[in-house]
This record gives C-alpha cells, structure tokens and sequence, in this order.
C-alpha cells in the first residue's frame, strides 16, 4: 500500500515536469464554449485587430504631425517607410512603387504580428498556417492577374527559358510552371515555419526552468533565443516582403 501511494506520488511529481510547447498555438474562442465557426471570436482574431490597430497607431496617428523634427514614432514611421520604399524601388524598378502602398502595409503587418508574438501571454499570429496562406495567396493572385493586364499571353514567356537549349526548354518549362505554383505554399511555410519553431523552443526551455538544477543554464538558453526570435520576427517579415517584391517583378517584367 505505501509502495503505491510512493508510485503515485512520483506519477503526480512527474505529470508535473510535463510540458506541451504547441499549446501555446491553440486557437481557443474568447467568449467560452469549444465549437468554432467561421463568425467566432478567438485569440487569433483578437491579436489579428490588436496588430491592425498598432499599424494604424504607428502609422497613421503617430505620423500625423508631420513634424520638421519628428519624435519617436513619427521618426520609426519614416523609418519603416524609407525602408520599404527603397526595397520595393531596389528590386522591382520605378514601375512597382505603384503598388509599394500594399507591400507597406504587408510588411507592417507581419512585423507587428511577430513583434506582438514575442510579448508572454501573447497570441503569434503568423505562426498559423492559416494566417500566412492567405497572405500568400493574396500576393500569387494578385501579381498573377497584374502580370496578364499588364502582358497579356506575353507573361507566359516567364515559363520559357529562351536561352537554354531548344530540346531543353519544353522541360524547363515544366519545372518552372511547378515551381511558380508551388510558390504560395513554399512563401507561407518558410514564415509560420520560422515563427512557430522558434516559440516552441523557447516554451521547451521554460519547462525546463522548474528543474532546479538546470534552471540556471535554461534561463540563459531562454534569454538566448528569445533575443534570436526578436531577430527572427524581423527577418521573417523582410523575406516575406523581398519575394513579394521579386514576384511582383516577375509580374512587371516577365522576360527579364
């Protein structure tokens, strides 16, 4: 009998040492009960308003001064947006600063949903894939259908490499019209991918926290990786706006 309350007891001990990393991912709806619809309010929805209402704070209230001295929002404003306008010009040309209001407002999306993922408690939106296809969808129809209005049949010829070997362009052709559709998929993945991993690995370490003899070593491990996620967050949302930018090209000028 006391063999199994011991037995018990280290089960309970033991159940408490258990951790699960991607629950942190969970959509749960806001307003109680289990079923979710598409109408249904959740914590993905909630963080999705708070990063749209940060842009909109960032971007609109805290540069409507317009001062000739600028402070500190307006100051980060102008700064995100001499830095976007230069990527959209440096890659796609004086043609595609006509649609840098919608890469803009991509690129401000994304950092703020990665930068609010980072506070504790927080929901990361992007690490969903859900979240990201549908961004990454909304770049392949909309550089797609700009690259027929602007071409017409000659957007095709993105598909036909001229200067490989006759025999070889009907194959090359192939792989190229694969690799164009695949590119929704690959775009989103590489951003929830990046995002959630880095989440999970720090939710690993802060398990690993209550253990008292290595909770020294994890509370570095856990300062490490979260200082490499604030990079993260960045990055992710630079890579996904340079592909939106070299797809958009692509779009504007198919036979460069």
């Amino acid at each position: 009998m006391a063999s199994e309350t011991h037995g018990a007891d280290a089960a309970a001990e033991g159940s408490s040492l258990v951790f699960h990393p991607m629950d942190q991912f969970i959509i749960k709806p806001l307003f109680g009960g289990d079923a979710i619809h598409w109408y249904t309010v959740t914590n993905v929805t909630l963080w999705m308003a708070i990063t749209v209402l940060c842009v909109i704070g960032l971007m609109v209230i805290g540069t409507s001064r317009r001062a000739i001295i600028p402070n500190r929002s307006q100051s980060i404003g102008e700064l995100a947006y001499g830095f976007v306008y230069k990527m959209v010009e440096d890659v796609t040309g004086k043609d595609g600063l006509a649609y840098f209001p919608y890469i803009m407002t991509l690129f401000m999306f994304i950092v703020f949903a990665n930068f609010l993922g980072l506070i504790p408690m927080s929901f990361t939106t992007t690490s969903h894939f859900g979240v990201t296809i549908i961004l990454a969808f909304a770049v392949f129809f909309t550089v797609t259908i700009l690259g027929f209005v602007k071409n017409g049949a000659g957007f095709l010829g993105l598909f036909w490499v001229s200067s490989a070997p006759m025999a070889l362009r009907p194959v090359l052709a192939i792989i190229e019209l694969i690799s164009y559709f695949v590119r929704p998929v690959s775009h989103s993945i590489r951003l929830a991918g990046n995002v959630m991993a880095g989440h999970a690995v720090i939710k690993v370490f802060a398990g690993f926290a209550a253990i008292s003899v290595i909770s020294p070593l994890s509370v570095v491990a856990i300062t490490a990786m979260y200082g490499l996620e604030v990079l993260v967050a960045f990055i992710q949302a630079y890579v996904f706006t340079i592909l939106t930018c070299v797809y958009l090209k692509d779009a504007l000028h198919p036979s460069h």
